[in-house]
């Protein structure tokens, strides 16, 4: 009778176990699939844990940020992932994805459109929802704090006037930087995006308070007010 090869990772060579690789040589020299297959921690029968990730990898075109959009349901299909691996992917995707944030907070001064989006696009790129912040900033352009100020569905969100400024007074803001996404991922500021930005830049400038701008953001690009010239 023909013995079957096992596909466990503990049977091969030690070099080429993802634990022991990454103890070794460090995290650097994983693959993605190798890193995933540490969190899954085993594969099945047929195939090894990085067997196993490389294929739900390639599913993706091998990128990490398609990966961490599939739902707890959708990692399920894959033979050899229950809902205890599938929920550890999920969750090692959102750390990474939070980390991505707080990265960009530790720019903390505001030079351009552009390190407004390194800022919120962990946050604002891939939401099926839109929301709207405000970064307020002293007179250095340095961020005194982000505010997520609404949440709402695709279509729009609420805005209050009053909590935008009551905050930037309790901050001693000088300056503000309106943000929001848009889930469906057109650029063109629509006719409340323009509204609501008149409304603020009008109800700011009794208070010495400057919108400096604002950003939408979509999960690859954004467009700025202020770049464009229509702030």
């Amino acid at each position: 009778m023909k013995q079957k090869t096992s596909f466990s990772i503990k049977n091969w060579n030690e070099d080429d176990r993802p634990r022991e690789k990454l103890l070794s040589k460090g995290r650097a020299a994983l693959s993605d699939s190798e890193l995933i297959a540490i969190l899954i921690g085993s594969g099945s029968r047929e195939e090894s844990a990085v067997a196993l990730s490389k294929r739900m990898l390639g599913s993706v075109g091998n990128k990490l940020d398609k990966l961490g959009k599939l739902s707890i349901k959708e990692l399920m299909a894959f033979k050899g992932i229950g809902e205890a691996k599938a929920v550890s992917i999920a969750a090692a995707m959102e750390l990474g994805k939070r980390r991505g944030a707080e990265e960009g907070v530790k720019l903390n001064k505001i030079t351009s459109s552009k390190s407004v989006f390194k800022l919120l696009q962990p946050l604002l790129g891939e939401l099926t929802h839109e929301e709207f912040w405000i970064l307020y900033l002293n007179n250095s352009n340095k961020i005194l704090q982000k505010l997520q100020l609404s949440k709402g569905g695709i279509t729009g969100t609420l805005v209050d006037v009053r909590i935008v400024y009551k905050t930037a007074l309790q901050l001693g803001a000088v300056g503000i930087i309106l943000v929001h996404n848009h889930p469906s991922g057109t650029l063109v500021p629509s006719g409340s995006d323009k509204n609501v930005t008149r409304k603020l830049k009008v109800a700011g400038e009794s208070l010495d308070i400057k919108v400096l701008d604002h950003v939408i953001i979509t999960e690859k690009a954004y467009f700025s007010f202020a770049d464009a010239g229509i702030l």
